[in-house]
């Protein structure tokens, strides 16, 4: 480890203990962790990849996902809330020097944070976008619409939305929750991850700067593989619980069987096997997300360089971050469900919500289904097709 996450895991690591505690009874009895993402904006967590200049951490890339492993391993919600958060900071970071970038780059570090609006459900078609953009009185604009699986919106400040400007041309659009004509509801319904505040989000005629609207098309290069490995990092977390609670649990349990190969549980080397392959599920998921953790770094790093070597470097990490998922999300469940193995049917008591960990990583591993992924790699290893880096969900659009 170097000197810098040393320091950096200095200091948040106390947070993400507190955050630990609390975990299990916010899980039982489904309350969002607002007051616990509250801890991390105070200490400047949403501010990690803001440079010292700005008040902020100045990590990189790798430290921060190594970062929310161990924060998902105390709660996996939180780290996925951030996610919107930590993808329009980069978008932010890598952009031209301007006293608009300087602004953002000081609410960050000073505890703002930013949600995500863009996936819009129903009968919209595939591609499309029914929010829009009409103008305002003066220099702005007031947007309108409604988007699910709205992850983070309802602890933020901001919400960064997808929207359509009156000519057609598709925007992020940065939209303030305050001044009320902004909804955020927690009406996401899924069996795991159900509280990450992944619910419907209206925006009524909400008022938004005109500096605070961004051709889509410019987002930053490598945004799609940073939005995925955030869920890969989240996975790799819950295997790292998974592991965590399979020792604790078998070097407490006070009975045996009779058929087992030891007096006590904790000495059977058929249980200690099974808790073995579970860390080793938890190392490996770990390892591939700070592979392609470092890759994502490299992309940032050619943010100076020529178009070509940013677009190979894009695609590089598009790669890397696909074949992290492929395996991560697999490693996260069989950690989820092994640890069964070692601790017996006393470990389904539903007041201990072993069972949260496989709900939890077969959640985030339904986002971006893995399966298209190891396709995506296939292709571009065989055919050296290269690999989308937008997708939508919606209704397939009918060709006359």
């Amino acid at each position: 480890m170097s000197a810098t996450f040393d320091a950096l895991a200095q200091k948040y690591r106390p947070v993400f203990a507190r955050i630990a505690d609390g975990a299990l009874a916010r899980e039982q009895d489904r309350v969002l962790p607002t007051e616990q993402v509250g801890w991390l904006k105070d200490v400047g967590f949403t501010g990690i990849r803001v440079p010292a200049e700005f008040g902020g951490d100045g990590a990189s890339l790798v430290d921060l996902f190594r970062l929310l492993i161990e924060l998902a391993a105390a709660d996996p919600h939180v780290p996925q809330a951030f996610r919107g958060h930590l993808a329009f900071v980069e978008d932010r970071l890598v952009a031209p020097g301007s006293a608009e970038r300087d602004e953002w780059l000081h609410r960050f570090a000073g505890g703002e944070m930013v949600g995500n609006a863009v996936t819009e459900i129903g009968s919209v078609a595939l591609g499309d976008t029914t929010t829009r953009l009409s103008s305002a009185e003066g220099d702005g604009w007031l947007l309108s619409g409604r988007k699910y699986y709205t992850t983070g919106s309802i602890f933020a400040e901001w919400i960064d939305a997808t929207a359509l400007l009156p000519d057609g041309t598709e925007v992020a659009a940065l939209v303030s929750t305050a001044g009320g004509r902004v909804t955020v509801s927690d009406d996401w319904n899924g069996f795991g991850q159900r509280l990450t505040g992944s619910g419907t989000a209206i925006f009524e005629q909400a008022p938004v700067r005109a500096e605070h609207v961004y051709p889509f098309s410019r987002r930053f290069w490598y945004q799609t593989a940073l939005y995925q490995l955030v869920l890969v990092a989240v996975q790799a977390g819950i295997a790292r619980a998974s592991a965590r609670d399979a020792v604790t649990q078998l070097s407490t349990r006070a009975r045996a069987f009779s058929h087992g190969n030891s007096a006590e549980s904790r000495h059977d080397p058929q249980l200690l096997e099974s808790v073995g392959r579970v860390d080793a599920a938890a190392y490996a998921a770990e390892a591939v997300v700070l592979r392609a953790a470092a890759s994502l770094q490299a992309a940032y790093d050619a943010r100076d360089g020529s178009e070509t070597e940013r677009a190979t470097l894009k695609r590089d990490a598009e790669l890397d971050t696909a074949r992290a998922q492929v395996i991560a999300g697999d490693l996260a469940q069989q950690a989820a469900t092994r640890l069964f193995d070692a601790l017996g049917a006393s470990a389904t008591a539903a007041p201990l919500q072993l069972d949260r960990h496989w709900r939890n990583a077969r959640t985030v591993s339904s986002h971006n289904p893995a399966l298209f992924k190891a396709r995506v790699i296939g292709d571009a290893l065989v055919n050296d097709a290269e690999p989308p880096y937008e997708w939508y969900v919606g209704v397939p659009k009918k060709v006359d």
